[in-house]
């Protein structure tokens, strides 16, 4: 056996306990949205971008494209964990197809119920996500109400 055989082992077994303890903490949904998200990256020219830090130092950015009242994509990027990872993914899937007003009726609450919850230690990544939501509307709101001051005057 040589001695990339050896290391490739060693990355597999190690792999394999993170992937076991994982699954004792972590639903198969969060999982599988953190290792496999959708709507991560970033839109060019998007209508709107929020991008929080939260309290852990994780970072969340969402891009937002609406056409007329609709969110018609969205997509985020994170440095963070990968419940933020999921969190992001889900916060965009639910947005996705939404008007402004209903996407900011989304909650924390709304994340959890897709994900299955999340330990007491990560519960400030869905807060996170919804906050970013928030900034990612307003920066809409800020945005849409100077293009209309601009064009009246």
């Amino acid at each position: 056996m040589s001695e990339n055989d050896e290391f490739d082992d060693l990355i597999q077994e190690i792999e394999g306990k993170i992937q076991k303890d994982e699954s004792e903490i972590y639903t198969e949904r969060t999982r599988e949205e953190a290792y496999n998200p959708k709507n991560a990256g970033e839109l060019k020219e998007p209508s709107a971008v929020g991008r929080i830090r939260g309290p852990c130092g994780d970072t969340v950015q969402i891009h937002l494209r609406i056409e007329g009242d609709v969110i018609s994509d969205t997509k985020f990027i994170t440095d963070g964990c990968g419940p933020s990872i999921a969190c992001g993914s889900v916060v965009t899937e639910l947005v996705k197809g939404k008007t402004v007003e209903e996407a900011e009726k989304v909650t924390p609450e709304d994340i959890l119920a897709v994900l299955g919850d999340l330990p007491e230690d990560n519960l400030h990544c869905p807060v996170l996500a919804i906050n970013t939501l928030k900034a990612a509307l307003e920066d809409y709101r800020n945005t849409r109400s100077f293009r209309n001051q601009s064009i009246s005057e």
